[in-house]
């Protein structure tokens, strides 16, 4: 026997998923940071919330009208956790998707994605994120990872939908037309978009 109880496993466990999730997301940050991105928005201030869209504020600050995409990654990657990984703690599955979300804020700010942004989506003017705003993305993604976590499902399921509609209201994208637009534009959506 090595000593340590049931409990002292647990914690042991608890704290190896944390330090995983928390080196993941300084992997996040420092990748950025060699590619090049910047810590906060080139206007030199942060703004607790960018309203603007397709302005130079936007995914530089805070939060803004993208905030709840990141939200809802949560809610899905706890479900694919809670799928995936049923008979692990539930932070493995934080870990799990602390790693997605760092994967794609990686990707995302790549000169590949920004690109196709530009061309092929609302995103004329995209730049990428500066370090705060991504480090704020992943922030929203485990704060919609513990609220899937604790609330009912159809709950969580009611949220999701009320920020697709909400965001697709006032600024003419969310998360299912941004996925859409990236993988597989439709010039008819980005007609309707552009009209904004």
């Amino acid at each position: 026997m090595n000593g340590m109880t049931s409990q002292g496993r647990e914690n042991a466990t608890t704290r190896f998923w944390l330090a995983l999730t928390f080196v993941i997301i300084l992997v996040q940050v420092v990748s950025q940071y060699l590619m090049g991105r910047i810590w906060i928005c080139e206007c030199g201030y942060v703004k607790l919330f960018e309203a603007g869209v397709n302005t130079p504020g936007n995914s530089q600050h805070l939060f803004d009208w993208y905030t709840p995409s990141h939200i809802i990654h949560g809610f899905l990657f706890y479900g694919l956790g809670w799928l995936v990984m049923r008979k692990q703690p539930i932070t493995a599955k934080l870990a799990l998707g602390a790693l997605i979300e760092a994967a794609w804020e990686i990707l995302e700010n790549s000169p590949i994605v920004i690109d196709r942004y530009r061309t092929a989506t609302m995103a004329i003017g995209y730049t990428g994120d500066s370090i705060l705003n991504s480090g704020m993305d992943m922030l929203a993604m485990i704060a919609g990872f513990f609220f899937a976590a604790r609330m009912p499902v159809w709950l969580t399921v009611v949220i999701a939908l009320g920020f697709e509609v909400l965001t697709a209201f006032v600024i003419r994208d969310n998360l299912t037309l941004n996925v859409l637009m990236l993988v597989w534009p439709v010039e008819a959506v980005k007609t309707w978009q552009g009209a904004l």
